[in-house]
């Protein structure tokens, strides 16, 4: 294996934890509360820093155990699936995180406010699993 970055990997989860206590302290509680372009794009914005966060994470861990290059991000989640860094359903997880960051980035005149809404009250449980799980692998790692 080669030499794990863990200063990298807990500033980019520091970062995570951040932006997520950023995104709860203006997320509304009901779907009715989520109006006002101000509210929706604040949020919109959080949440893809925080799959941004979740993606660099895959990308340092992957260039750390050289797990070789990876021809896109969806390949980064593979290696870390197939070497057990990450559990088959945490990367599902994270390939949809990376899929809804997309559809925030590239089809913005489009994005579905239900779909935004959804994600804001999964934040917890999903970004949660993936802190778990990384800060457990690198917790089993010897130094």
């Amino acid at each position: 294996m080669g030499e794990l970055d863990r200063e990298r990997i807990l500033i980019k989860i520091g970062q995570l934890d951040g932006y997520l206590r950023e995104l709860s302290s203006i997320a509304p509680e009901t779907r009715g509360q989520y109006t006002g372009i101000e509210k929706r794009r604040a949020c919109e914005r959080l949440l893809q820093l925080c799959v941004e966060a979740v993606i660099d994470v895959c990308s340092i861990l992957v260039a750390g155990l050289r797990l070789g290059l990876p021809a896109e991000e969806d390949d980064l989640i593979r290696r870390l699936t197939g070497k057990g860094v990450l559990s088959p359903e945490l990367g599902d997880k994270v390939r949809e995180m990376r899929a809804f960051r997309n559809i925030l980035v590239h089809e913005y005149g489009r994005i579905d406010d239900d779909l935004v809404f959804e994600a804001l009250t999964r934040r917890d449980a999903d970004f949660g699993s993936f802190r778990r799980e990384v800060l457990g692998f690198l917790k089993a790692q010897p130094r």
